[in-house]
């Protein structure tokens, strides 16, 4: 069937749906939007931090988020000097651990030795009685991991807020960052194996 005859030039009148958003929430014109930049940029407008919720709508808003934004970020290193804490202990308390008494080959030894568990026992803490090293270390690794694992999203979550490429929010996470390292760590390093943990 040869179509040539027809016209193809007309479209399709859509003037009476009016605006096509209007009956999606969120969508409407006077509705706010989260503008998403891709480079830098102090400008707060429509600016959404991480989640579509937390919008920058007033100077009031605004200071409120760049203080919660310093507070995350020295939070950071408080969380990083927990686990520093943490590691510390476990290694102490790996080290406290009874050893299983060994098979003795001489009677001559006997006695050293048990003088040495003795004076280990007293040194002990009491909860660690009865515990090997084994069992110890494995269940301080797996606590680790975990640990490991909450740290990683934690800095991950930070980056995602340094990349909304606002200035504000990147001197807020620096400066927050800085903060933590003040208070929290006067026990380590200023340099950093990598920028996001």
């Amino acid at each position: 069937m040869d179509h040539s005859g027809h016209d193809h030039s007309t479209h399709m009148d859509h003037s009476g749906h009016g605006d096509m958003h209007s009956g999606h929430p969120g969508m409407g014109e006077g509705a706010p939007r989260c503008s998403m930049n891709m480079l830098f940029t102090w400008n707060t407008e429509n600016l959404c931090i991480v989640f579509r919720q937390w919008h920058i709508q007033s100077t009031f808003s605004l200071v409120v988020s760049l203080l919660a934004i310093v507070a995350l970020a020295a939070g950071y290193e408080a969380l990083r000097e927990g686990i520093r804490q943490y590691e510390a202990w476990t290694n102490k308390r790996v080290e406290t651990t009874p050893h299983p008494r060994e098979q003795y080959r001489d009677d001559d030894d006997v006695e050293p030795q048990l003088e040495d568990e003795e004076r280990l026992a007293e040194t002990t803490m009491p909860w660690l009685l009865g515990q090997n090293v084994a069992a110890v270390t494995k269940r301080a690794h797996a606590i680790k991991s975990v640990l490991y694992g909450i740290q990683n999203f934690y800095a991950f979550m930070i980056m995602l807020i340094f990349m909304t490429y606002n200035g504000w929010v990147m001197l807020a996470c620096s400066l927050g960052a800085a903060l933590g390292y003040f208070v929290f760590g006067s026990r380590t390093t200023a340099t950093k194996e990598t920028a996001c943990h």
